[in-house]
């Protein structure tokens, strides 16, 4: 169905790589920056958060964790390297969006489980059951998330509203209230979910342990909000060549 679209219908998604936010150079930056954050990251998830905790599979989470996180980092540093990135502009991005994945999606997941299952020394702790069913529960409402992000990214491709000078063009910049109703709402009853499950269920007291799970639920909901539009720009990279640049870093 995609593939009826024609590269007009998707010209707004130009836009970020037209300002320079999304070329490779600045890609390459950030990219070259995410090797040393992804390495705190997953330091303070395995040596503070990872020590204490009772999260069931713990040692097989943090070990696929490490090896993902390792490769990435690999990729990070050779796709920061002029030479390599000038000639790959779509595998940069592909691994961009896989870095930002891991280091604000998954990374801040696994930290907020994990300090879910903290033992805090005081005999009461939650039983794996709970943990996993907890888990099922947020990873369900980040796929409807997933989902209905899709759908509405979808509708509005069909109605022409990522057209050059469509009023998606003119809004894009603003909050549109309407559109975002069933999305927020999800996203919004799984942070109420999170935020219910650890006053009635978790032993958890620590109020700044608290806010870092809310918060670190909260990024993995929003990094899924946009992993969609991620991957439809990485699907104009692949089909239109005017969304890829060449290698003196100019749109071709």
């Amino acid at each position: 169905m995609a593939c009826k679209l024609s590269e007009q219908d998707f010209e707004v998604l130009k836009e970020p790589l037209k300002s320079g936010r999304q070329s490779p150079g600045s890609i390459a930056g950030a990219l070259f920056l995410t090797i040393f954050l992804q390495a705190i990251l997953f330091s303070l998830e395995y040596f503070f958060v990872g020590v204490n905790t009772t999260y069931p599979y713990k040692d097989e989470i943090l070990s696929v964790h490490l090896w993902i996180t390792g490769v990435l980092i690999l990729f990070s540093l050779l796709y920061s390297i002029p030479a390599i990135y000038k000639r790959s502009d779509k595998m940069q991005y592909f691994i961009s969006i896989l870095v930002s994945q891991n280091l604000f999606s998954v990374s801040f997941l696994i930290c907020a489980l994990f300090l879910i299952g903290n033992d805090d020394g005081s005999g009461t702790k939650e039983s794996s059951e709970s943990l996993l069913n907890f888990t099922y529960v947020t990873l369900g409402i980040g796929l409807l998330v997933f989902v209905l992000t899709c759908i509405r990214f979808y509708i509005l491709l069909q109605r022409g509203e990522y057209r050059k000078g469509s009023k998606k063009e003119e809004l894009r910049g603003r909050f549109e209230v309407k559109s975002y109703i069933p999305v927020a709402t999800v996203a919004g009853t799984g942070l109420v979910f999170v935020i219910q499950y650890i006053a009635r269920i978790s032993t958890l007291n620590d109020l700044n342990m608290i806010i870092f799970i809310v918060i670190g639920i909260g990024l993995f909901f929003t990094m899924v909000f946009v992993l969609p539009e991620q991957l439809v720009i990485l699907y104009c990279k692949i089909r239109f060549q005017s969304f890829n640049f060449n290698e003196r870093g100019y749109l071709k």
